[in-house]
C-alpha cells in the first residue's frame, strides 16, 4: 500500500503558523503535548512539509481549520525545480540522463546485485559497462535515489527497499566531465563535502586519506561516471591518486567504502588502454554489462504512457527498439506527442526513426559478457 500523506498548501502556510496561537496554544509544544504528537509532527504540518494523512486531518480540526481546504491538492510528484508551464513532467525522458526514480524502468537483475553488494560488509565494489547511452548514467542515478525516495513519488509496486537501513548510507555521484571534478584538490574537497568532514588546507591526498580514515563510519558509496574522461584528460588524477583510493577501499575505511563506476569498457582495459597502471582498476569484483531491457520490463515502460498505445503500436516499438530504453523512450514520445495533437495516422513512426538515427549503434552486436 502506498503511503499517504498530505501537506499544508503553500498559500495556507501563514494561516496554519498562526493557528495554534489563535487557538490558545502558547508554543508549538503546548500543542504537539495536547494531542500527543510529536513536536516535530506539529512543525512539519504548520511549515507545509508532508505528514501522514490522519495526523494532517486531526491536527487541521484541533486547530479549526478545514483539512480540505488547506491541503495541497497535487500529488507529489515532482521534484521542487521550475516545471514546464503546464506542471506535468513528461513520462518520456530522451535527453538527460533520468534522475527521478518514478521514471526509471528494469535492470531489475542488476539491481539485484548491486545492493547484495552494498547492503553487507564489507561494501564491495563494482563496475557497469555499456554502450554509449544505454543507461549507465540513469542506473547510478536510481542506485543512489531510490531507497530514499518517499513512496508517494515512486509508481505503485515500485520494489524501494533494496537496503536494510537506507538512511545510514551516503552516496556520491561524482561526474569526472565536469570540470570541477578534473583536479586533484577539486575532486577531493567535493568528496569531504558530501561527507560533511571538515575540508583541510591544503587539501592534499595526505590530509584527504587522514580525514577520511579517521571518520568514516557509516557506509558510503562513490559513484563515478565518465570515468574515461578521468583517466584521459586529467592528468592531476595520476596513478598515485587511483591507488590511494583503493587504499582507501580496502585497508583504511573498515569495509564502509565502496565504488561503483561506469564506463564503456572493461576498467582493466580502459587504464592500460590510458596508459594508467594503478591497481586501483582490479578492485572491481562484479560487473554489470547493460544490453537492452527484457521484453517485460520494456511492455512496463511503454504501459506507463498517461494514454494507452494500442498493441498494434507496443508491437511495432518493441520490434524497432529491440528494448533499448533510450529508444523505448523515444518512439514512446513520438507516439504520445502525436495522440495528444489529436492525429492518428502513422506519420509518428517515421518521425520516430529519424530521431532514432543518431543512436543505432545501440542495435549493433552486443557487448560480449
Amino acid at each position: 500500500m502506498m503511503a499517504r500523506s498530505l501537506r499544508v498548501a503553500p498559500e495556507y502556510i501563514e494561516k496554519v503558523k498562526s493557528a495554534p496561537g489563535r487557538n490558545g496554544y502558547p508554543s508549538q509544544q503546548s500543542l504537539a503535548t495536547d494531542i500527543g504528537f510529536s513536536l516535530s509532527t506539529v512543525k512539519s504540518f504548520l511549515t507545509g512539509k508532508p505528514v501522514d494523512y490522519l495526523n494532517f486531518v486531526e491536527l487541521s480540526k484541533k486547530l479549526g481549520l478545514e483539512s480540505q481546504d488547506i491541503a495541497y491538492k497535487e500529488p507529489e510528484t515532482q521534484p521542487p525545480k521550475p516545471q514546464p508551464t503546464n506542471g506535468e513532467a513528461s513520462p518520456f525522458i530522451t535527453g538527460a540522463p533520468i534522475t527521478q526514480p518514478r521514471y526509471f524502468f528494469g535492470r531489475e537483475k542488476e539491481l539485484k546485485r548491486l545492493f547484495n553488494l552494498l547492503k553487507r560488509h564489507p561494501l564491495q565494489n563494482a563496475a557497469i559497462i555499456g554502450k554509449k547511452r544505454s543507461g549507465k548514467t540513469s542506473l547510478l542515478h536510481y542506485l543512489k535515489n531510490i531507497t530514499t525516495t518517499p513512496a508517494e513519488q515512486l509508481r505503485p509496486e515500485q520494489k524501494s527497499d533494496w537496503l536494510p537501513h537506507p538512511e545510514n548510507y551516503c552516496w556520491i555521484f561524482v561526474d569526472l566531465q565536469d570540470a570541477r571534478m578534473q583536479s586533484r584538490e577539486g575532486l577531493l574537497k567535493y568528496i569531504l563535502e558530501s561527507l560533511k568532514m571538515q575540508a583541510p588546507t591544503p587539501c592534499d591526498l595526505d590530509r584527504f586519506m587522514n580525514v577520511v580514515s579517521d571518520n568514516l563510519y557509516s557506509p558510503t558509496v562513490i559513484l563515478l561516471d565518465e570515468i574515461g574522461v578521468g583517466l584521459q584528460r586529467c592528468p592531476e588524477l595520476d596513478d598515485g591518486f587511483w591507488e590511494s583510493l583503493r587504499s582507501l577501499a580496502t585497508n583504511q575505511t573498515g569495509g564502509n567504502l565502496a565504488f561503483v563506476l561506469a564506463t564503456p569498457e572493461s576498467p582493466i582495459e580502459m587504464a592500460h588502454n590510458s596508459g594508467h597502471s594503478s591497481p586501483f582498476f582490479n578492485i572491481f569484483g562484479y560487473t554489470a554489462y547493460l544490453g537492452a531491457l527484457t521484453e517485460i520490463e520494456a511492455r512496463e515502460l511503454i504501459a506507463s504512457s498517461p494514454i494507452a498505445f494500442t498493441d498494434e503500436d507496443v508491437e511495432w516499438i518493441l520490434t524497432q527498439s529491440c528494448c533499448w530504453p533510450l529508444l523505448l523512450q523515444i518512439l514512446c514520445r513520438e507516439r504520445l506527442f502525436n495522440l495528444e495533437e489529436g492525429e492518428n495516422n502513422d506519420n509518428w513512426r517515421e518521425d520516430g526513426l529519424q530521431q532514432m538515427k543518431s543512436f543505432t549503434h545501440l542495435l549493433d552486436s552486443e557487448l560480449a559478457e
